[in-house]
């Protein structure tokens, strides 16, 4: 029970509203702000400065997180949320503690979008 308990609480640390994610990436310098849906998603419109990291390419998306420094925070968003948290989680398990989830994804967002 401890452990749901631990697991829950770091959930709720790691998920932001889009205030808190906003505000948080803005105050944290050199943070990178990480788009985990696909590339036709991403084409269509994403969050200005983001890099697109398709969670969806489990191979690829290992080795660009490999390359990815540990002591950086990073700031990731997918469409609704869901995705975006997973790939939180696997940013743990790779020892990159930093890194907060939009809760709503994009579907959510507020602000403008940039589309290719």
């Amino acid at each position: 029970m401890k452990i749901v308990a631990i697991v829950t609480l770091l959930k709720k640390e790691m998920d932001l509203s889009q205030e808190m994610w906003r505000k948080k990436q803005v105050q944290t310098d050199g943070s990178m702000i990480v788009d985990v849906r696909t590339l036709n998603e991403y084409k269509m419109g994403h969050i200005e400065n983001s890099q697109l990291l398709d969670i969806q390419e489990p191979l690829s998306f290992i080795n660009q997180l490999k390359t990815f420094d540990k002591s950086n925070t990073y700031f990731l968003y997918c469409r609704s949320g869901a995705r975006s948290a997973q790939a939180c989680q696997i940013f743990k398990q790779h020892g990159i503690s930093n890194c907060f989830n939009l809760l709503g994804g994009i579907l959510d967002w507020q602000g403008e979008l940039k589309i290719i």
